[in-house]
This record gives structure tokens, sequence and C-alpha cells, in this order.
């Protein structure tokens, strides 16, 4: 496998990283029906631990099956797999090094109580990413949470002893909490900043939510206004997440939320593509559709992303 220059332009932008932390991004960029492309489409599958089993698979009941998802990953040409410890060793030697997986080293789940502080529990290790031959680990953080602070550290830690070891670090960063409302989770002001904080924690792949034209911040809608700053449209929003993110020199990609519409999915992948993202990390919206249904969806993605459409 030669890199690409668009892959390579890339990789520079990971300056005083490891070259085995940069071999594994390599692997996630030159993989799939996007490989060299510098666009990534990922499936997650954490959702049986964040929303239970019946909410995540009962639509499609063979979703249950571990290895229904590596094969869906692979057979659509995805750029890499991420799920949690037992997903993961359900299938890493059935399917070892057919494509590059992402270990989700914390988790949550949807029966804690709602009064309790926004917080993840550490569930798998660097070593066991190593172990199941793991391109990177997956960690989620919660700006806007009184436990946000807790679990910068948990991530910062993590995230040093996986780049000491090669493994690269994807952050989900939600902003979620007592500080914020609903709208304020979705909030472009909020949004740009959990980007912003994933990459200065040594994100080598940020994960953040789409965004809405709202802003949640006082002191940040007086910038927003003054400097006239484009939040018109959802591309614009992408967009600017991306200058959040170190102007561009990390990865992004942008999560595709609870099922809907099959239209709305390809605008939301359209607006990252002319926004400039580098992709979708889109679970329930295609593990809960029935398989050819979920290939077809995918495959249009891709071509979306590929300019094609």
């Amino acid at each position: 496998m030669k890199a690409t220059r668009i892959v390579r332009n890339i990789l520079a932008n990971y300056e005083g990283e490891t070259p085995g932390v940069k071999a594994n991004l390599c692997r996630i960029l030159m993989q799939g029906k996007l490989g060299g492309s510098g666009k990534l489409v990922i499936l997650p599958v954490d959702q049986g631990f964040e929303h239970g089993p019946a909410r995540s698979f009962a639509p499609n009941p063979a979703a249950y099956d571990p290895h229904y998802h590596y094969q869906l990953a692979i057979d659509a040409g995805l750029s890499a797999y991420a799920a949690p410890l037992g997903m993961i060793e359900a299938g890493a030697d059935t399917f070892a090094g057919q494509i590059p997986t992402i270990l989700k080293a914390n988790s949550a789940n949807s029966l804690i109580p709602d009064e309790a502080p926004k917080d993840q529990a550490i569930t798998a290790t660097v070593d066991d990413a190593l172990r199941l031959g793991c391109s990177a680990i997956g960690f989620t953080i919660y700006p806007g949470s009184s436990a946000g602070l807790d679990m910068f550290e948990e991530i910062s830690a993590m995230r040093q002893e996986a780049a000491a070891k090669g493994i690269a670090t994807v952050i989900w960063s939600y902003p979620r909490g007592e500080a914020l409302d609903k709208d304020g989770e979705t909030a472009i002001d909020i949004g740009a900043y959990a980007a912003q904080i994933a990459a200065l924690l040594g994100a080598h792949i940020i994960k953040i939510k789409l965004s809405s034209d709202h802003l949640s911040l006082g002191e940040a809608k007086k910038v927003y206004e003054s400097e006239g700053i484009d939040i018109s449209d959802q591309a614009a929003r992408v967009r600017h997440c991306m200058q959040a993110s170190f102007d561009g020199r990390r990865i992004v990609v942008f999560s595709g939320g609870s099922k809907k519409g099959a239209d709305s999915v390809y605008d939301d992948a359209r607006a990252i593509r002319d926004g400039g993202g580098n992709g979708s990390i889109i679970g329930r919206n295609t593990f809960q559709r029935e398989r050819g249904e979920a290939l077809d969806m995918l495959g249009k993605i891709i071509d979306i992303y590929k300019g094609r459409d």
C-alpha cells in the first residue's frame, strides 16, 4: 500500500507523533472505497452500551450479532469499525486484518440517574487495543459536565500511553452536562469549542456532532456577531468547526445521530463535504436498516464524498 499525496499531507500535520501512530492513521485513511482520498466513513457500534440492546438492534435483529457489524463495514468498503471491548473481542480473530478497528475505551448507559453528573466509565485499556490489533482507541468527553475535567485527565493519560505504543486516539467530544441546555448541546459556538478542546487534548481524529445556528454563550455571541462569522448553513458551520480544529490540521468526522430519513442523511454528508470535513461516523442510520438498504445508503454516502452527487 502506497500512501497518496493527500494522505501524506494529512499525516504531515501530526508533527511530533510516533511512526506507529502515523502508520495506524495511514491504515484508516487508506482503507476501503474512500482510501487515499482524505475522506472517511466509519461505522460506530457503541449504542448497546449507551441505549440498550432493544433500542439499538431490534429494528434490524441481525445486528444483535457482533459479526454482522464487522461484515457490514467490510462489505460497504468503510474506513474503520469502532466498538466497545466485548464487540471487538467477539470478532477480532475472524476478521483480523480485514478492517481497521477502534476500541471504544469508555462508556455510559441509560440506567444512570438523570441527576448524576454526565460521565463515562473506563471499560478498556490501551493494552486491550494492542492485543486485539486495533488501530486506535476511542474516548468520549463531555465538555459542560461537572465531571468533564476528570474525563480530560483520563484521556490525557490514556492518549499518552497509546501514542507511546503506536496507537492513535479518537475523541468523541460531546457537549453535555449541567452547564448546558438542549439547545446548547448542539449550538455552533459550543460545537466549535468542543472540537477545539479535543484538538488541544491531542486527538488524532475528532468526532463531533453537526451544529445548529444557535449561539449559547453570551460573550461568544458578541464575537460571532462583531466578526461576522458565517454560520448561516450547515456547510458553513462545518467549515467553522474545521477552523476550530487547528484550521483543518486535524481529522474531523461528524456523527449521524439517531435514525432519520435517507434524504437527511445524504444532506448531512453533502454539508460535511462542502464544509471541508473529513467524513461521517454513522451508526444507527445504517445498522438499524436492513442490510441491503444499509449497503445502498453507505454506497451513496461514499459517492457523495467522492463528489459524484
